[in-house]
């Protein structure tokens, strides 16, 4: 199902090599009528319906609550009333936890989300928690890292600094790292974060319903960004202060405990970062036009849709 929500990165080239294979059901998610029979015959379902946009988030909030939030819990009504006790396998993410008490960060860590996107997606979260609680659904919820890797969205803005560097490696331009470049993330390769879900998705008993999904090693944005340029063959890497506004939501340094998910469902990832962006820049490099005009000015961080609706709001350093 996808709803092609702009802003949210729907391309259908992503599903082009399995086209026949597959049916697509062009509505939300919050519009259950359109697409009950399938619920009913479902033995899982993979949501990753939602904004991952943190920027857009505070921008327009009310939008971001809407499709975060609201849709999913009428999402998950739908699904208690026509595909009781359904497995659910939620992408979550980690931006729940907010700036890390300590790291890596585990699954007790406190939630404190600091943007609009991470308290829905945290509302979201319970959501799928509670009607597990009441069974309703049998739901798990996987927080993850930067996800990066061939079909991302890199003619969208505001996608996370991954997508940003993609879209600057494509279109020869450099690569900008705001701050000092030494906050640390853990990045994962797409083809490991699938591996995730289709293992929360077989399991027939699941031990927890919460776990952490992040990359095999964390690297400071400047060595990703340094990595990323060695696979393009010597981009230019800059730090800049960080634009108005951005600093309040950056979290600082994160990397992921993931070994609970690696304890209770032998996952763990295997595509380390100088491998995986290769991986990446070699996909574009032969499917580039599907997704990125080279010839376009790079996008602002404002949908044409919302131009002129930007909210005002005052950010307050902590």
């Amino acid at each position: 199902m996808d709803s092609s929500v702009p802003g949210c990165g729907a391309n259908p080239y992503n599903i082009e090599p399995v086209r026949g294979r597959i049916q697509v059901c062009p509505h939300p998610i919050c519009e259950p009528e359109w697409f009950s029979d399938r619920l009913g015959s479902s033995d899982v379902i993979f949501n990753l319906a939602g904004e991952i946009s943190h920027v857009h988030s505070m921008d327009f909030p009310e939008r971001d609550m809407q499709i975060n939030a609201v849709a999913q819990l009428q999402f998950l009504e739908a699904c208690g009333r026509l595909a009781r006790g359904v497995r659910i396998v939620y992408a979550s993410t980690r931006q729940v936890y907010g700036v890390p008490k300590y790291l890596p960060v585990d699954e007790s860590h406190p939630i404190q989300p600091i943007d609009f996107n991470g308290v829905h997606k945290y509302a979201a979260t319970t959501y799928h928690l509670l009607y597990s609680t009441l069974g309703e659904i049998d739901a798990v919820a996987l927080l993850l890292t930067n996800v990066y890797g061939p079909r991302m969205a890199v003619n969208v803005p505001c996608q996370g600094f991954l997508s940003t560097f993609l879209r600057r490696l494509l279109t020869g331009g450099p690569l900008e790292v705001f701050g000092d470049g030494r906050q640390v993330r853990d990045p994962i390769y797409v083809d490991d974060a699938v591996e995730a879900f289709l293992l929360a998705g077989d399991i027939p008993r699941l031990p927890s319903r919460l776990y952490n999904v992040g990359g095999p090693e964390p690297l400071t944005l400047l060595e990703i960004a340094e990595l990323a340029s060695r696979a393009a063959a010597g981009a230019a890497v800059e730090t800049r202060p960080f634009p108005e506004g951005r600093k309040a939501i950056d979290i600082g340094s994160y990397y992921t405990n993931y070994s609970r998910i690696r304890d209770e469902l032998g996952w763990e990832p295997k595509v380390g970062f100088a491998d995986g962006i290769s991986r990446t820049l070699a996909y574009y490099g032969e499917n580039l036009p599907h997704y990125l005009d080279p010839a376009f000015p790079q996008p602002s961080c404002i949908m044409p849709e919302h131009q002129g609706l930007r909210r005002r709001l005052t950010f307050a350093n902590v």
